[in-house]
């Protein structure tokens, strides 16, 4: 019988584990703190309406600055959530639509927005009851 291979290295290891999001060191937990992030949900949740020019994506996300969308986007397109193209047209202009993996992930965000939003009488009293106390 031989002996299993040594893994080239540290890396490698990691790779073969089974995601566990609340494991320390697991990779899946940096993407899920950039998809939940402040701007990252609400990037993915407006990119569901489909694709979006860099401003209107910006004006779209109240709030945001232009610095925060710019930085949300190329970790949400590293991550696979989201694709840039870029339009050699005059004047040149960028188009962010979402991938198959970031269509999934922001139809679930969708369906925990319209939750809440449908819920905000109940979220308010629960407020007003809380500070009551």
């Amino acid at each position: 019988m031989r002996d299993p291979q040594p893994t080239d290295s540290a890396d490698d290891a990691l790779d073969s584990l089974e995601p566990d999001v609340f494991a320390r060191n697991c990779t899946s937990r940096p993407v899920l703190q950039n998809v939940a992030s402040r701007w990252g949900i609400l990037a993915l949740a407006a990119l569901l309406e489909g694709p979006y020019r860099f401003n209107a994506l910006r004006r779209r996300v109240d709030g945001v600055s232009e610095r925060m969308l710019s930085q949300t986007l190329q970790t949400l397109e590293r991550d696979g959530l989201v694709h840039r193209e870029a339009h050699h047209t005059i004047p040149p202009h960028v188009e962010y639509t979402l991938t198959p993996l970031g269509t999934r992930v922001a139809e679930k965000i969708r369906d925990l927005i319209h939750i809440l939003e449908g819920n905000m009488d109940t979220v308010r009293a629960a407020q007003a009851a809380y500070h009551r106390e």
